[in-house]
């Protein structure tokens, strides 16, 4: 017997210790799955921890089969999201289950249903709690580990989400990089660039390391605005992001670069936290810490996820300054470079962003995997 339980994120109880701990059962014999840290996202999960939740509301669910957990689901609503876009969207996220049509179908079931109580007339995901978290199912390359802050699935996970009633609305390419150096074409830009007297650049601070995500926000928040799904981070998520990278940030391989004296574009990568915790079985304390500083500051990571590069709208078409994403990009490898980052993840990006893609494929990397978000109309009698 099947019994899906709704799960409070705001007193969860123990369907939070399910909720979490279910993936040793979906993904314990899967060698590329990496659990992520609970205290994680015990912390995002949590309305009292989180500033997405000064914006959204969601919940999570628990499937049970004989009293086992088997599968899990949440659902959001961002009200940032809805003010943007109008389009009365919910999303599901965290789906994980068994490859069982039943356990898939039901949760989502219930995660549409709270949706729909909401107001919503159609629901997009896997979103973990909406577009600037994790996104998408994986589809292509199940035999390679997740980078941070990227989903892992099982191989029957996207059948059984169309199964469910979805269709396709947008697929992610997640890129491999391995760092050295650049092409001819790539590193004559950059010169270029560089030349110019009106250009500087520099690392993030982590001495000012507020001010500097405050400016990161503002330059992502212009970069990004007209990308699909695209949601701004308020300044509360940034005081927040401050927060969690004061360990994890290596300014080698973050730039931002400045035209007269103005921040005109951004790059961020961050160290490969799955590949440092891999056997932590998702637990910092009591002797995870240690381990983690000592791969961290001492050993250095090999491998890093470029989250975010790009340039302001008011420069893009300026043809002076058409090499400054290459320029980002070689000073990302050579800081990468420096201190013992051997490759890396680019992404993700979206399959139609034509201009991305090329110069990203410019840069060297190849798409090594595929993530789909799906969607569905919660409206009675409608289709996908």
């Amino acid at each position: 017997m099947l019994d899906v339980r709704q799960i409070s994120m705001a007193s969860p109880g123990r369907g939070l210790f399910d909720f979490l701990n279910v993936v040793d059962y979906l993904y314990g014999d899967d060698p590329a799955y990496i659990r992520p840290l609970d205290i994680e996202l015990k912390d995002r999960l949590n309305p009292r921890k989180n500033p997405f939740f000064e914006h959204g509301e969601g919940v999570m669910f628990c499937a049970y089969r004989n009293g086992f957990a088997v599968g899990r689901c949440t659902a959001t609503v961002d009200r940032g999201h809805l003010e943007r876009h109008k389009d009365a969207t919910g999303f599901f996220g965290f789906l994980d289950t068994t490859n069982d049509e039943e356990v898939a179908r039901e949760l989502l079931a219930r995660a549409e249903s709270w949706l729909r109580s909401k107001g919503m007339k159609r629901v997009r995901g896997p979103l973990s709690l909406n577009i600037n978290e994790e996104m998408g199912c994986l589809i292509e390359g199940f035999d390679k580990p997740p980078y941070v802050l990227m989903p892992h699935h099982r191989s029957y996970q996207g059948n059984l989400i169309e199964k469910a009633g979805y269709a396709k609305t947008k697929d992610l390419y997640a890129w491999r990089y391995l760092v050295g150096e650049p092409n001819a074409r790539v590193r004559r830009a950059h010169e270029e660039i560089k030349s110019l007297p009106e250009v500087t650049s520099r690392t993030m601070s982590l001495k000012n390391l507020e001010k500097d995500v405050e400016l990161f926000v503002d330059v992502y928040n212009d970069v990004w605005s007209d990308n699909w799904g695209s949601v701004p981070f308020t300044r509360s998520e940034g005081r927040k992001m401050a927060a969690d990278f004061k360990l994890l940030l290596v300014p080698e391989i973050t730039c931002i670069v400045s035209i007269h004296g103005e921040p005109a574009g951004v790059a961020l990568a961050l160290p490969n936290l799955n590949d440092l915790v891999r056997d932590f079985d998702g637990k910092l304390f009591p002797l995870g810490l240690p381990k983690l500083l000592w791969r961290l500051k001492v050993e250095g990571p090999k491998s890093a996820r470029l989250i975010l590069l790009g340039i302001r709208k008011e420069w893009r078409s300026m043809r002076r300054y058409a090499g400054l994403s290459a320029f980002l990009y070689a000073e990302m490898n050579d800081g990468g470079r420096r201190i013992g980052i051997r490759e890396g993840e680019l992404g993700w990006t979206l399959e139609d962003n034509g201009r991305i893609n090329a110069g990203i494929q410019t840069m060297g990397a190849k798409i090594y995997k595929k993530y789909r978000v799906y969607e569905k109309s919660l409206l009675a009698g409608a289709s996908a």
